[in-house]
Parts: C-alpha cells; sequence; structure tokens
C-alpha cells in the first residue's frame, strides 16, 4: 500500500514487534525505573530473541513487583526458587539470580551517585547518538561506548550486561537512535532528544 508507513525491517510482520518499536524503542529514556526493567529484560533476552522476552514483559512485572528494585532487593532464596517454577518469565536460575543481585546494585548506584539514568547515559554523554544507517547490515552489534559500559558495570558487580546487551539496551532506551533513516521513527526520535 502506498499509505502505509515505513519501519525498520526487524520489527515487520509481527503486531507486539511493531507496536514496541514504534512507541518505546529508541526513544530516548531518563527515568530510572524504566532503565531498571530495560536492564532487566536486556539480560532476560540474552541467548534468545527479543519477542520472547516481549511475550513474557507483563509476566516480568507480575513476577517482579512492577520491578520495584527495593522490593526485588530483598528478595530471598526460597522466592527466587518460586521465580524458576513461574513460566511466565525464562525460568533460568542465573538470569533470576542477576536480576535480584543488579536489583541491590541498582539502588547501589542511585544512593552513590543520586541517578541511575546519569550513570548509563555518562557512556554517550548524556546525549543521545544519532545514527544514520541505511540498511540493518549496517547496525552494530558493540561499539566503544557499549564496551565502555558493559567494563564499568562488570566491574561495578552487575550480571548479564556484556557489550552486546549493552548495546540492544543503549538502543532500547534511546542513547542511541538505530532507527534506519527510511524509518518514520527516525526522525522521531532524533527530535525527541534536542
Amino acid at each position: 500500500m502506498a499509505n502505509e508507513i515505513e519501519r525498520c525491517g526487524w520489527c515487520v510482520g509481527n503486531e507486539l514487534y511493531e507496536s514496541y518499536h514504534d512507541a518505546e524503542w529508541g526513544l530516548p529514556t531518563y527515568d530510572d525505573q524504566l532503565l531498571f526493567e530495560f536492564l532487566l529484560l536486556e539480560g532476560a533476552q540474552a541467548g534468545l530473541s527479543w519477542i520472547t522476552i516481549l511475550r513474557k514483559r507483563e509476566g516480568y512485572r507480575k513476577a517482579f513487583d512492577g520491578f520495584d528494585a527495593g522490593k526485588m532487593a530483598r528478595y530471598r532464596p526460597a522466592r527466587i526458587n518460586k521465580l524458576l517454577q513461574n513460566p511466565e518469565i525464562v525460568r533460568n536460575r542465573l538470569k533470576v539470580e542477576s536480576a535480584v543481585s543488579n536489583a541491590r546494585l541498582f539502588l547501589d548506584i542511585q544512593e552513590r551517585t543520586g541517578s541511575f539514568s546519569d550513570y548509563v547515559w555518562q557512556f554517550v554523554d548524556h546525549q543521545p547518538r544519532q545514527n544514520r544507517f541505511r540498511s540493518m547490515k549496517q547496525v552494530p552489534a558493540t561499539t566503544p561506548a557499549s564496551d565502555s559500559m558493559s567494563k564499568t558495570m562488570k566491574k561495578d558487580g552487575f550480571k548479564f550486561v556484556g557489550s552486546t546487551i549493552c548495546y540492544a539496551y543503549m538502543q532500547a532506551t534511546g542513547m542511541v537512535n538505530d532507527h534506519l533513516v527510511s524509518c518514520f521513527r527516525h526522525e522521531e526520535c532524533c527530535r525527541l532528544s534536542n
């Protein structure tokens, strides 16, 4: 159809993917709560497809108290074992345990720096990077910025924060604008970051 909007190819044809792409992906995000949610979801996605995590997102919200880091930081082994029985999340012990330990670290960062947003946005100098990719083949899996983020977060104790995960996190939270230039969201995300 001539009037159909153009999107990034990775989301086309799946309603859930398209909705996520159109409303969230690449939108500059500074809210600590939402940044924490994406950190946990990106970690859960390691080795899986993003659509798997999107389908389980509501299950994660319920299972992890709406991604309330204060509550999650107090989870004990019995709660972790209960989570591992929950089919609405990825039942991987390392991922579940890392979500809990990452919640504690998230709170530590907030206390130490005043803002988790400032902590993660430092890797792009607190300004979204506007890429101008014309094809998905041009989009990298990692960058020096994601390498730096990964190295710092690992040093601070975070788990499931390899450079590829960090770059996907940067894409999702709008630290980088990797919408293709042909995508209707590219210019919108450029305008939102000014």
